[in-house]
């Protein structure tokens, strides 16, 4: 298998036997089910709260199809395929529904807010219709000279310029309030919406789409200021025992104070603790060099490390590996990240609950 397939089955926790001298113990798998798998994972790092869809249960079951598609049995693969092919016929369905009926509840509000204007321009019409007959029955009572007439339409004039005045103001009132309230409706619903795009829904960290938009600003404003920025890439030691020992529940339990963990430690309002992978976080630190970063990492893995995590009669206890890069000048956010995975991996190979500074890449020579 190539590397990067490799790579890719090791991240997601899909065991398999690799001997050079047993290669029949070794799973063919093909670039097409690797990428597959690739797509799917990236799919499930992108997930959003969906009606009738729970989000854990969906992640669920994009894990079982990737590690499904391992197996090398013909007939297990297309029974996986024909799944993958179900769920995705279904599951977009669904999510186009929730997204056009989110468009709908704004179309709804915008369509309201134009009859009320509409409503209060046709009543303007009217009202002034009215005053201008009575404005010009006061002009002709002026001429006519006439101090009954005169004091008949005035009284007219003014009895009809007040109500209009009182009814306006009423209409006005009413339209603020009703505007507020749509209003009040529109803005819980785009905080919402952001939420769903932005906030990964089961640990409430920060999620992929969101930490790839801040890393990118974080770098292009490093190219301005100059000013130092680190990020600390770390991950659940053993989690995957932590899942098989106690089950999806427990591991989700861990998820959520891991991070809470994290946000106590890393809580300012330019600090990010995002999740970007299964038990995988960063945490993105602005104005640290890579001494700073240190001392906030030793500080976030002693915490860890001394604290029990209760869930029900569950006793959990956990520790986690850290890879640290501090961002190079003119260095891209890929390389960046890279480096500071690369520091992740060698504590996770060289035994774990620690972490690493992460140096610099050694470029690949060209080719001839």
């Amino acid at each position: 298998m190539k590397q990067w397939v490799v790579k890719l089955l090791e991240q997601l926790d899909i065991s398999f036997k690799n001997n050079e001298q047993n290669p029949k113990d070794t799973p063919l798998i093909s670039e097409d089910k690797a990428t597959l798998i690739y797509m799917i994972d990236v799919y499930n790092k992108h997930l959003f709260e969906v009606e009738k869809h729970n989000l854990r249960k969906v992640r669920e079951k994009l894990d079982t199809m990737a590690k499904n598609l391992v197996n090398p049995d013909p007939k297990e693969t297309e029974k996986t395929l024909f799944e993958i092919r179900q769920f995705f016929s279904s599951y977009r369905i669904d999510e186009y529904s929730y997204v056009q009926n989110t468009f709908d509840d704004f179309k709804r509000i915008v369509w309201d807010f134009a009859d009320q204007l509409s409503e209060d321009m046709q009543f303007e019409n009217n009202k002034e219709k009215q005053l201008g007959t009575h404005l010009k029955d006061l002009k002709e009572a002026v001429e006519a000279n006439s101090i009954e007439s005169l004091r008949a339409k005035s009284r007219e004039f003014i009895n009809s310029y007040v109500e209009y005045q009182t009814q306006k103001n009423e209409l006005r009132n009413k339209r603020i309030q009703s505007t507020k309230k749509n209003l009040d409706v529109v803005k819980k619903q785009l905080m919402e919406a952001n939420n769903s795009l932005n906030v990964d829904h089961l640990t409430s960290a920060s999620n992929r789409k969101s930490f790839d938009e801040y890393i990118k600003k974080i770098v292009q404003m490093n190219a301005l200021n100059k000013v130092p920025v680190s990020i600390i890439m770390l991950d659940i030691d053993f989690f995957k025992k932590i899942n098989d020992s106690y089950g999806h529940d427990i591991g989700d339990f861990v998820l959520q104070e891991c991070v809470k963990t994290l946000k106590k430690v890393f809580y300012k309002e330019d600090e990010m603790v995002a999740r970007i992978g299964g038990e995988e976080f960063v945490v993105v630190l602005p104005n640290h060099s890579i001494e700073h970063a240190v001392v906030r990492a030793e500080e976030v893995q002693k915490l860890i490390r001394n604290e029990a995590f209760i869930q029900g009669s569950i006793d959990i206890r956990f520790t986690v590996s850290m890879g640290i890069a501090q961002l190079f000048e003119e260095e891209n956010s890929s390389d960046w990240l890279k480096r500071a995975d690369l520091a992740l991996y060698q504590s996770k190979n060289s035994g774990r609950n620690k972490y690493t500074i992460a140096g610099k890449l050694l470029k690949q020579p060209k080719s001839a």
